[in-house]
């Protein structure tokens, strides 16, 4: 089924001056315009296009890929504010209306905000909404331990990180699991690590070193953190040093960043251990 707000793949059935016409079935006629269309466009064509309603509220379709589609969430720009919200850039030529009553809080032109993004029943336009919490865990949640999902930073918690599951639900990723920098609106690959019997997720990042880091991998991971990312130890450091800078035996530390290099969590060089941007 064809759907406003989500890419297809529809069939060139005729051309015009101004461009070239889709088989949008049960929506009827698309128009491509000339400036979205391949070089090559033919009558018969596949062409893979993102459906919306222009300015004028009328269907048309395009090549460019908007950041997100119709059931996503995305963290966009506002970019202007009208006397029905706010406009956030998506990646079209036409903005994203985030109205005020979806507003969770008010807007200011220039900042970026989480929102979820979804056809208003009412006259099928394209719009968002920052009232992110109604639109996730409405389902059971379907994932399988160590599965890999989709996640965007939503937010943090005393316990650590909230983060958007797959679209559909809320995870929270542990501050001691954490190794690496992480921002509102960032898009990362997690794991699950277990559905609760309350149904809440817990999520991981990292999967190949043990899922629960071993005390002397996760004290590594701390200290890398801390330092900014480098620590100017290896296995050539004396054990002394090692010590006194992280309270572990040379043999410990040896064996941790093995396992910590085979995972591809950190780099090893002589002038000492880097954590690996996973970004």
């Amino acid at each position: 089924m064809i759907q406003i707000g989500k890419t297809s793949r529809l069939e060139v059935v005729k051309t015009v001056e101004f461009g070239v016409y889709l088989d949008g079935q049960e929506l009827g006629q698309i128009l491509l315009p000339t400036k979205f269309m391949p070089k090559e466009c033919n009558l018969g064509d596949l062409v893979e296009v993102f459906i919306y309603l222009d300015s004028e509220d009328k269907l048309i379709a395009t090549t460019r890929k908007p950041i997100a589609q119709v059931g996503e969430f995305a963290y966009l720009k506002a970019v202007a504010t009208g006397p029905y919200g706010a406009f956030l850039d998506w990646g079209l030529e036409k903005d994203l209306l985030l109205p005020f009553g979806e507003q969770h809080r008010e807007i200011e032109e220039g900042r970026s905000y989480l929102v979820y993004i979804y056809t208003n029943s009412a006259d099928e336009r394209i719009v968002a909404s920052s009232k992110i919490d109604k639109f996730l865990d409405k389902t059971p949640p379907p994932y399988d331990t160590g599965e890999e999902v989709n996640l965007i930073i939503g937010g943090t918690t005393d316990l650590g990180y909230k983060a958007i599951i797959n679209h559909s639900h809320w995870g929270v990723i542990f501050k001691n699991e954490v190794f690496r920098s992480l921002s509102f609106g960032q898009r990362v690959k997690g794991f699950i690590k277990q559905v609760r019997g309350d149904d809440k997720i817990d999520l991981i990042l990292q999967k190949g070193v043990k899922e629960e880091l071993d005390k002397h991998s996760t004290t590594i991971m701390f200290k890398l953190k801390q330092a900014g990312g480098y620590l100017p130890l290896n296995d050539k450091t004396d054990a002394d040093t090692i010590y006194a800078k992280l309270s572990m035996s040379k043999k410990a530390f040896k064996k941790s960043i093995g396992g910590l290099y085979k995972a591809k969590q950190i780099t090893i060089s002589p002038d000492g251990i880097r954590l690996v941007d996973q970004d």
